[in-house]
């Protein structure tokens, strides 16, 4: 599909989209605890349905009310079928594995797209420490997997993701882990554990965090989660999708923005960081924020300036802050790189390559990510020039939800009609970002490239 962005600008009130990581450890919850579980404000996304499928597969009764809330009727894993497909969801694959692996039946675990070619070494190396049988791809998806899973002292390495503990969380307090341990060795996306932790607790699980470097299980508590057999759990908004919401308000207007909790444990809630140190008119209040573009509808007020921000714990950050940091003064640098390799695309260079098509450079060094910004429109680029802004071009979303937005919110301030290839990508996390943007002001046209000029 063909999505063209005109250059626009933007303003109005827009709901944040439901957390596809909230949503995906709620669905996982509600599976492994007895009883039933309301799931409020739940999500929409292909990876939240690849989510709820994946339960069904496992044993979950999933009904829908008419007020749009979930009611899962779980009680553990108890698969019905003799494969789940977790779609193109890397959290998807990596936390419900080890829970399939609760039960004794061999289960083959599938996946799609970019997934196919994601490392899952991982399970080779950790399962059968575990009791769990494993046979992988080389490395790569399918996967056929037969537990039970043996809570055991074990020792990981969580430099590549973080969700492979996440998974093993809830595998163990699920088994009724007791006096065993999980190290972890180069942590990385500590937030997210956060958000696994809390989601635990909620459900009534205890896991001990010391210091991000052991998990340890004491064991269920006598008022224990089985006492608890009606849950409720409110899916939060999300930073991610948000983060480009309140970028595009921070380049093409001045928008508010719903539903995201600055008491959230998400990591990209740290885009806030950034839009302060560019220079963003930024205002919180309590459950909105707003966010200005300064210089754009403002004349005589300084435009957005360079900034210096570390996305090592925040990967998913660096599509939205490229877009942003293209439209500030001066380079900003952006620590992480690192941790784009085996996403969706590899990251760095995809944003290398597309964002290069609208005049953007970007040059990578080792762990480090430079934007030449350029500055907006009448404002001043290398050597006063007025015309160093992006320039509306054909650019590729690489079937990258991530790439395929922050190629969008670009081009709203672009000299020029922007038109992205494959922009249906953004179903996989936020498939009404095109739709909210449209509510907002934008002229976006789905679904075809009329009059593109580049």
């Amino acid at each position: 599909m063909l999505t063209t962005i005109r250059p626009s600008v933007i303003k109005g009130v827009i709901q944040a989209p439901a957390s596809k990581s909230s949503m995906q450890r709620a669905c996982a919850a509600a599976l492994l605890s007895k009883g039933e579980t309301l799931i409020k404000n739940p999500g929409s996304s292909n990876d939240d349905k690849a989510a709820l499928e994946v339960i069904r597969g496992l044993g979950a009764q999933v009904v829908r009310r008419e007020d749009g809330n979930l009611l899962i009727k779980g009680g553990g894993v108890l698969p019905g079928r003799q494969e789940v497909n977790c779609g193109e969801s890397g959290l998807g694959i990596r936390m419900f594995a080890p829970i399939i692996a609760l039960s004794d039946q061999s289960i083959a675990v599938k996946g799609e797209g970019s997934l196919l070619s994601r490392p899952m070494d991982f399970f080779d190396e950790i399962f059968p420490q575990l009791g769990i049988r494993v046979a992988s791809n080389k490395g790569r998806l399918p996967l056929q997997i037969q537990g039970p899973l043996q809570p055991r002292d074990v020792e990981i390495d969580g430099s590549l993701s973080s969700q492979f503990l996440t998974g093993l969380l809830f595998s163990f307090a699920a088994a009724g882990a007791k006096g065993v341990s999980i190290k972890v060795n180069n942590l990385k996306s500590k937030p997210y554990i956060d958000l696994t932790l809390q989601v635990l607790q909620h459900f009534g699980w205890k896991v001990e965090n010391r210091d991000y470097k052991e998990f340890y299980f004491p064991g269920p508590s006598p008022e224990g989660r089985d006492a608890e057999l009606r849950h409720e759990y409110t899916v939060e908004g999300d930073w991610s999708g948000g983060a480009f919401l309140l970028v595009a308000g921070a380049v093409a207007g001045r928008i508010t923005v719903k539903g995201l909790d600055l008491s959230s444990t998400q990591a990209d809630k740290a885009i806030l960081g950034a839009l302060s140190d560019c220079g963003a008119s930024l205002s919180l209040r309590d459950g909105e924020m707003e966010v200005g573009a300064g210089s754009l509808l403002s004349p005589g007020v300084p435009g957005l300036r360079a900034f210096h921000f570390n996305a090592t714990d925040c990967p998913d950050l660096f599509p939205p802050l490229v877009a942003l940091a293209s439209f500030c003064e001066g380079t900003t640098a952006i620590e992480g790189v690192g941790r784009l390799a085996h996403k969706e695309s590899n990251r760095a260079l995809t944003l290398q390559e597309e964002f290069g098509k609208l005049g953007v450079t970007i040059e990578l060094q080792d762990d480090l990510m430079l934007v030449r910004g350029m500055g907006k429109k009448g404002g001043s680029g290398p050597g006063g020039s007025a015309a160093s802004i992006i320039k509306g071009a054909t650019v590729h979303s690489r079937h990258d939800h991530r790439i395929a937005m922050a190629c969008a919110v670009a081009g709203l301030l672009a000299d020029g009609e922007t038109v992205i290839e494959e922009a249906q990508a953004i179903d996989k996390s936020y498939p009404a970002f095109y739709e909210d943007l449209r509510q907002l002001g934008a002229q976006v046209i789905i679904g075809q490239a009329i009059g593109n000029a580049h």
